[in-house]
């Protein structure tokens, strides 16, 4: 990368320069803040991405944001949440689906029905699309027996940093063309569309607990998760985060509990100790 990077003029930001020192400090900080890896060719990312903050607090240049990050905190989440990518869809690899509905979801009721408690996790939820395929295909289109299931101990958790996809993810609206991936009898139980929206019923949104969280920081979570799903977000990541990541993921699942991840990811390192290859990209955590 050149000393000097010269990009087009945002107003309010006096950035016809924008160097390299300005790209390796703001790449530092996100792979220091969460395990994000940004090669040298998402320069032009980091700009455009940034910018509109530069502007936002005055700061006149790059430069003067960067050292605004050193010592404001909350500016800092901003940023990280500004620069992670949130690209997400219904029924993304819809071999997952396949198998958390045809083979982990009658497990999964008949703990519940026997009184115990199951625990579902969408870390790394985005705008929400994957934890509402996750409910939808728990529940069934049978809405009776969805409605018996929701009252026994049934928690879906789904975390990300990044706030403003969480709010879309709580929000529960999508334009209609994006479930149309999303199974006939699932929609039609559990989607109502009007106007070009498609909103998810209030009665499948209240299994769900959407929370802040950063993968690489502390997780408050007591109980053990009967399955994760995390897919997608290693892709981001090097390899030593990535093996960290997978066996606290471990450490997290009960005996017989289930992590799903994404296409191109894999599980390595101390993890693959304990968590068994069942399927394309499907784990099964070994009993003790």
């Amino acid at each position: 990368m050149s000393e000097a990077l010269a990009f087009e003029r945002m107003p309010g930001v006096s950035a016809g320069v924008y160097d390299a020192a300005d790209f390796a400090a703001v790449r530092d900080l996100i792979y220091r803040e969460a395990g994000i890896v940004l090669p040298q060719g998402k320069a032009m990312l980091v700009y455009s991405r940034l910018a509109p903050h530069v502007r936002r607090r005055n700061c006149g240049t790059f430069a003067n944001y960067v050292k605004l990050l050193d010592d404001d905190r909350e500016e800092r989440r901003k940023a990280v949440c500004a620069l992670t990518t949130n690209h997400t869809f219904f029924f993304r690899e819809d071999h997952h689906f396949e198998h958390f509905g045809g083979q982990a979801r009658a497990r999964l009721i008949e703990r519940a029905e026997a009184g115990q408690p199951v625990r579902i996790w969408s870390a790394g939820c985005s705008s929400g699309e994957e934890t509402w395929s996750i409910v939808l295909t728990l529940l069934g289109a049978d809405r009776a027996a969805a409605r018996r299931l929701a009252t026994r101990d049934l928690v879906v958790l789904a975390s990300d940093l990044a706030d403003h996809a969480l709010a879309t993810a709580r929000e529960g609206a999508y334009p209609a063309a994006a479930v149309e991936a999303v199974p006939e009898a699932l929609r039609r139980a559990w989607i109502s569309e009007r106007d070009g929206q498609a909103r998810i019923d209030p009665e499948a949104m209240r299994l769900v607990r959407f929370r802040m969280l950063n993968l690489l920081g502390p997780w408050p979570m007591q109980r053990p998760f009967d399955v994760i799903f995390c897919r997608n977000v290693m892709i981001y990541f090097d390899q030593p985060t990535k093996e960290k990541l997978v066996a606290r993921f471990a450490e997290q699942l009960r005996p017989g509990g289930l992590l799903y991840i994404g296409h191109s990811e894999r599980v390595t390192g101390p993890a693959s100790r304990v968590l068994r290859p069942i399927g394309n990209t499907i784990y099964r955590k070994e009993a003790a």
